[in-house]
């Protein structure tokens, strides 16, 4: 049975389509509708696992999908913004890079068992992406020096994951 958490986490999934409608169907710049979807899937992130700890319903399936909902959002976000001709190739490249190589780290230590939890850098470095989404969004004027700053941000935090991860790796290669 589906719990609530897992409920918001798919809602999440269900707003991707909209919102890359809504942001490739408007011209660059000041795009209303798209910031609002983009933030209410953005939102639910920290709700879903706000509600599975609250409730006592954290599940496997959940742990799981959350951060597969995270990739999908930020990746549609990128690759929309990309194609409208906002955010460059190589900013969306590293992000993307350094999210399927740490959802590939945590494939690896989920098949010793093992959870990565999200980190304070990664949580970190999810809010700089969301700002930096958003300010193009909106036609901010200094969003691109906003993404740069989360693409650093990403970087850092790939490398903190990957930096603490030794043991996995370690495990992973005997």
């Amino acid at each position: 049975m589906i719990n609530l958490p897992n409920l918001v986490t798919i809602s999440r999934i269900l707003l991707v389509p909209l919102f890359t409608y809504l942001c490739l169907s408007s011209p660059a710049g000041l795009n209303i509708p798209a910031v609002v979807v983009f933030l209410a899937a953005a939102l639910t992130d920290g709700l879903d696992g706000y509600l599975a700890r609250s409730r006592k319903e954290v599940t496997r399936f959940g742990e799981l999908i959350d951060p597969i909902a995270d990739k999908l959002l930020i990746t549609a976000a990128l690759l929309a913004l990309v194609e409208l001709g906002q955010v460059s190739t190589w900013a969306a490249l590293i992000i993307l890079a350094r999210e399927f190589s740490v959802s590939g780290l945590r494939m690896l230590a989920a098949a010793d068992g093992k959870v990565i939890a999200a980190s304070k850098l990664g949580k970190l470095k999810t809010v700089t992406q969301i700002a930096a989404v958003t300010a193009f969004l909106l036609g901010i004027t200094w969003a691109p020096v906003l993404m740069w700053v989360a693409v650093v941000m990403t970087i850092f935090s790939g490398v903190d994951y990957f930096r603490n991860a030794q043991d996995i790796l370690k495990s992973s290669m005997e």
